[in-house]
């Protein structure tokens, strides 16, 4: 492809990711007054996995800041690239033992916290000039086997066990539910989150939510929706 026909695609790639992202947000507005919530509670996190930095440069232009990777190398060449941007970058895929320095370097967020040991690697290798890394417990809400995540049973005691490591912040919980009963999913997880607050009061985050079923749990109370596909169309 010689270089005009490479800029008229890549702007028009921009475009349309930039309507995408206004046809999301009016969907979140639309989803947080029907539930009585103010819009700037729920934070649009676009999820840019297999995606280029192309893509991400176009969802900055349209005021998009926060930035969701699953697999660590991949995100690690992104942010690279795209220094120059001020992007908040969230890591929310599996977490690997040999991959936790990476993150805990280079990402301000982790949402895929599901044990004790991965945490403590965290908290360790956090640079000290850095802030405490945020993160969000992964909780395995309907106990199915192809996910990660702790039952909820086991909430309470991993949170007393991470809630003091030294460079964490403990920011709330994390699920990806049955997509066949996402709705009363999305509620247990608000209650269990509720009564978590009631002795940690700092906790304030619930990730949850995609393209397919974001008004659903913005209704159940998110403050943060993973969108990735309504933003930047289906991965090839």
């Amino acid at each position: 492809m010689d270089e005009p026909a490479a800029a008229e695609l890549h702007s028009r790639m921009s475009s349309d990711v930039a309507i995408n992202i206004a046809k999301v947000r009016e969907r979140i507005g639309r989803a947080c007054i029907k539930s009585r919530r103010r819009e700037h509670d729920v934070t649009l996190l676009a999820v840019s996995k297999t995606r280029g930095a192309q893509d991400i440069r176009a969802a900055a232009a349209a005021g998009v800041t926060d930035i969701g990777e699953n697999y660590c190398q991949e995100a690690l060449e992104k942010i690279a690239v795209l220094d120059d941007l001020a992007l908040t970058w969230h890591f929310i895929g599996p977490l690997q033992s040999n991959k936790t320095r990476a993150i805990a370097e280079h990402f301000a967020w982790v949402h895929s916290v599901d044990r004790l040991k991965i945490a403590q690697r965290l908290s360790e290798q956090r640079p000290a000039h850095l802030p405490p890394l945020n993160i969000c417990l992964q909780i395995n809400i309907d106990d199915e086997a192809s996910k990660s995540g702790i039952a909820p049973v086991e909430l309470p005691n991993l949170i007393a066990a991470v809630i003091d490591l030294p460079n964490l912040r403990v920011r709330g919980l994390m699920a990806i539910p049955d997509a066949d009963n996402n709705g009363d999913s999305f509620f247990r997880l608000r209650e269990l989150f509720e009564t978590q607050r009631l002795r940690w009061p700092q906790v304030d985050t619930l990730s949850m939510g995609m393209s397919a079923d974001f008004e659903a749990a913005i209704a159940a109370g998110a403050t943060i929706v993973r969108i990735g596909t309504d933003l930047f169309g289906v991965r090839q």
